[in-house]
């Protein structure tokens, strides 16, 4: 098994030796009460009721990769909550772009992480030189954003339900926050990923293709050189994608890690201590967050983490391909 090298799960900003301080407009001021949406996640993402409960939390398996934190396993409560079925597509937040003139943070930065093998064409002349140490397969691509997700030269015309990427943690906050939502905390992620199945390995059970049939948009064949794509996809699947989980969320496994409220840490949690709520003031520059959900990106060789108790961390001014969002609302 290949060793992380800081390439999985999303390399920083800092790795290609950009200047440790955003620049004076590289954050939108988040929509005011006045502009923010009552709760309305789109016909594309209906919520799905999560009631208060515990569940069994973590992982103590051979895979966990002991440096993230994944266990023990232990009990954990969330009060009741709702969560989108799908993450956010790029046609849901052309909308709220159309609605608010919202920046992003990639088109602030003027460049965003692209997956080598999914460089547009027409962008090549767009790609900065310096490399990811120990993960060369990232390419920091000038024009990159959520609209022209391979750079230069592509757009989301004929992905518009695939789910929206090159997003930082504050693009997301801002998103959930005119919907009338939030970003789930990791317990909640998880809680709802596993679809009610207690110590499974993925929201559908221990067996990542049962009979031969692909349950998620992950990486087949040669790692970082060769996809077969036998689930069907390179890049990104329509939200949709696959079967959902025992409670009807589609794809929280693969496809596209997704953002948590919560700051990383990869010190084991106690057993007698439930997961909290963090960061109350929000996000700060170099604060680094947990993601959860994996991506098409994973591979069992180097970067097994679409179990569903798999975790990593980005830091929030990060945005990369393979990384989106979904909504949570308090009930």
């Amino acid at each position: 098994m290949h060793e992380d090298a800081g390439g999985c799960c999303g390399p920083t900003r800092q790795s290609l030796g950009t200047p440790t301080v955003r620049p004076a407009d590289a954050v939108a001021p988040a929509p005011t009460d006045a502009t923010a949406r009552t709760v309305d996640p789109s016909p594309r993402s209906p919520l799905v009721e999560i009631p208060a409960g515990e569940f069994w939390m973590g992982s103590e398996a051979a895979e966990v990769f002991p440096a993230d934190g994944e266990g023990p396993v232990r009990r954990v409560s969330t009060g009741a909550f709702a969560i989108a079925a799908h993450a956010v597509t790029n046609a849901d937040f052309a909308e709220f772009v159309e609605a608010t003139g919202h920046r992003t943070e990639a088109e602030r930065f003027g460049w965003s992480f692209v997956f080598h093998l999914l460089v547009h064409p027409a962008a090549a002349d767009h790609v900065m030189e310096a490399r990811v140490p120990g993960a060369p397969w990232w390419r920091g691509v000038r024009g990159a954003t959520w609209r022209a997700p391979r750079g230069p030269g592509s757009d989301v015309a004929d992905v518009l339900d695939h789910p929206v990427v090159h997003l930082s943690y504050d693009d997301a906050r801002a998103y959930a926050r005119w919907r009338g939502g939030r970003l789930p905390t990791e317990a909640e992620w998880e809680r709802a990923a596993r679809g009610g199945l207690e110590g499974a390995t993925y929201p559908w059970g221990d067996e990542l293709t049962p009979g031969g049939e692909h349950r998620t948009n992950i990486w087949q064949g040669t790692f970082p050189t060769v996809n077969t794509e036998d689930d069907g996809y390179l890049g990104t699947a329509p939200v949709d994608a696959y079967q959902p989980n025992g409670y009807g969320l589609y794809n929280t496994s693969g496809n596209v890690w997704e953002w948590t409220s919560d700051r990383f840490s990869a010190t084991y949690h106690r057993h007698d201590k439930p997961a909290t709520r963090v960061d109350p003031q929000g996000p700060r520059y170099g604060v680094t967050r947990v993601v959860r959900g994996g991506s098409y990106l994973c591979h069992r060789s180097y970067c097994n983490r679409y179990r569903v108790a798999a975790r990593t961390s980005v830091t929030d001014d990060s945005s990369l391909g393979h990384t989106g969002m979904r909504l949570v609302v308090d009930r």
